[in-house]
C-alpha cells in the first residue's frame, strides 16, 4: 500500500515514458522487417517488455543498449511457449492480427484481466479474412491458439471505435492476398497507419477509409516520443495543486491523443502546447465543470480516470458520455472509477454508459487500484490536494506503464513520497 499525502506546489520540469502504443507498434513492426530496426525512447512499463519478449520468443533477436532497442526481424518462428502479454490488452489484439497470416502455430495468453476481455470483436473480421483462431471452450475470450495461413483481405466497417480492432486488421491485412480496407465510424488513434507508412508499408488513408496492401514493413530507425496519457496526469496535477509550474518535454502531440487537453483548456486549464517540440507547459488554475460528449471520447479514452479528478476539483457537475469502451479496460473501469472516487468523498453517478461528477473537496481515505494502472495514479493525483492522505492498494500497478511516476512526484514536489 502507498500513502500520497497532500503538497503545497510541484514545479520543475521532466520527460514522461515513450508513448506506450507507439512502442508496441514500432516492436511488431521490427519483428516483421526483413533485417535491422533501431528504437529509441521505448516506454520502460512491463507492458511493453512483454511485447519485447514475444518478439524475441517468436525468432527476432532483440539487444537493448543505453536507451536502444535494436530488433533484426524478418525471420519469425513458431515458438516453445505460450506468448504472455502480461497485462497488455493493446499487446494481445495487434499481435493476434499480426500472427494470423504468419504460416506458425502459437498460443497467446494474458493475466487474469486479459482473460476477462473480449477478444471477439477481434476474431469475427479475422476470420472473415480467414485466420484460424480458437479460444478456449470458443467462448471468445484468451487464450487464443492461433494457426497462421494465408489471408484474403476484406472490407470491414468497424461496429465501434477501436484503434486497437483496426490495427488488428491492418496488421493482419499485411500477409492477406489482397488489399484490406477498413472504414471507421468514428475517428481513433491513427499510430499503426503512421507507423506503417513511414517503414514504407503501401497504406492509403480517404478521410475515414483506411487501405493496406499485401507486403512488409522496411527496417527503420525511430525514436519514440513522450506518452501523452502519461502527461495528463501532469497536466491535472500541475492544473489543481496551487502554484504549481511544471514543463513536460518530448511528447507526442498528434491531434488523435491531445483530446484531454481541448477539455482541460475548456474548463479552465493553463496549458500551452508547442507541437513542433513537443513541449508541454502546465501553470495551476481554477477548473469549471464542462459536458463532454460521446463523439470526443475516443481521442481521450485512456484519460478518463485521471480527468474524472479533475472534474471533481471543478466547480459545479461535470457529465462524460459515451464511455461503454471503459467496461472493458484493465477492471471495468467505469465502476472502478466510481467506486475508488466516492471512497475519497468524491460524489459520483453512472447513467448507463454516462459519467457524472460533482465537484467539491476530496477528503481522503483508503482506495484500491484494482491492478488498473491508470487508476493507480489517477488516485495519487487526487491526494496531492485531498484534505487528509491516500492509502492506494496495487499501487504496483503503476509498473505496467509509469514505473518512475514515483520518482517523478518527488522531483516535482521536493517531497519524499
Amino acid at each position: 500500500m502507498q500513502r500520497i499525502n497532500p503538497i503545497s506546489s510541484l514545479t520543475g520540469r521532466i520527460n514522461v515514458p515513450g508513448d506506450k502504443s507507439i512502442s508496441h507498434r514500432t516492436l511488431m513492426l521490427a519483428a516483421l522487417a526483413n533485417g535491422n530496426s533501431e528504437i529509441s525512447g521505448l516506454n520502460t512499463g512491463q507492458d511493453v517488455q512483454q511485447t519485447q519478449l514475444i518478439i524475441s520468443a517468436l525468432g527476432a533477436k532483440v539487444e537493448n543498449d543505453k536507451g536502444t532497442c535494436l530488433v533484426e526481424g524478418g525471420k519469425l518462428k513458431t515458438p516453445n511457449q505460450v506468448l504472455d502479454v502480461g497485462n497488455s490488452g493493446t499487446g494481445i489484439r495487434l499481435l493476434t492480427g499480426l500472427l494470423s497470416g504468419i504460416p506458425i502455430r502459437t498460443v497467446i495468453d494474458g493475466d487474469s484481466s486479459i482473460q476477462s476481455r473480449p477478444m471477439d470483436r477481434v476474431i469475427f473480421p479475422l476470420r472473415k479474412m480467414g485466420a484460424d483462431i480458437r479460444s478456449k471452450e470458443d467462448n471468445g475470450y484468451a487464450p487464443l491458439e492461433i494457426t497462421g495461413k494465408e489471408l484474403v483481405g476484406i472490407e470491414y466497417e468497424m461496429p465501434m471505435p477501436s484503434a486497437q480492432v483496426k490495427s488488428a486488421i491492418l496488421f493482419a491485412g499485411l500477409s492477406a492476398q489482397t488489399p484490406t480496407t477498413v472504414l471507421e465510424t468514428q475517428p481513433t488513434r491513427t499510430h499503426t497507419e503512421e507507423l506503417m507508412t513511414m517503414c514504407g508499408v503501401d497504406l492509403k488513408t480517404n478521410q475515414n477509409k483506411i487501405t493496406v496492401a499485401p507486403g512488409r514493413p522496411e527496417p527503420f530507425k525511430h525514436k519514440v516520443e513522450g506518452d501523452p496519457s502519461q502527461a495528463a496526469f501532469w497536466a491535472v496535477a500541475g492544473t489543481i495543486v496551487q502554484n504549481s509550474h511544471i514543463e513536460i518535454e518530448n511528447l507526442y502531440l498528434g491531434p488523435t491523443r491531445t483530446g484531454f487537453i481541448a477539455v482541460l483548456q475548456r474548463m479552465g486549464a493553463d496549458l500551452q502546447i508547442n507541437p513542433e517540440t513537443g513541449e508541454l507547459v502546465i501553470r495551476s488554475a481554477q477548473l469549471q465543470a464542462t459536458h463532454v460528449a460521446a463523439h470526443e471520447i475516443p481521442s481521450m479514452i485512456d484519460e478518463i480516470p485521471i480527468l474524472a479528478v479533475a472534474a471533481a476539483c471543478a466547480e459545479g457537475t461535470t457529465v462524460f458520455e459515451g464511455l461503454s469502451e471503459l467496461r472493458v479496460k484493465e477492471t471495468n473501469r467505469l465502476e472502478t472509477i466510481q467506486s475508488e472516487l466516492t471512497h475519497i468523498g468524491i460524489a459520483v453517478e453512472i447513467d448507463q454508459d454516462s459519467l457524472i461528477i460533482h465537484g467539491g473537496p476530496i477528503a481522503g481515505g483508503n482506495v484500491n487500484s484494482h491492478g488498473d494502472h491508470r487508476i493507480a495514479m489517477a488516485c495519487a493525483v487526487a491526494a496531492l490536494i485531498s484534505e487528509s492522505s491516500i492509502h492506494i492498494e496495487g499501487w504496483e500497478a503503476i509498473s505496467t506503464s509509469y514505473p518512475d511516476f514515483t520518482n517523478d512526484l518527488e522531483c516535482l514536489s521536493g517531497e519524499g513520497v
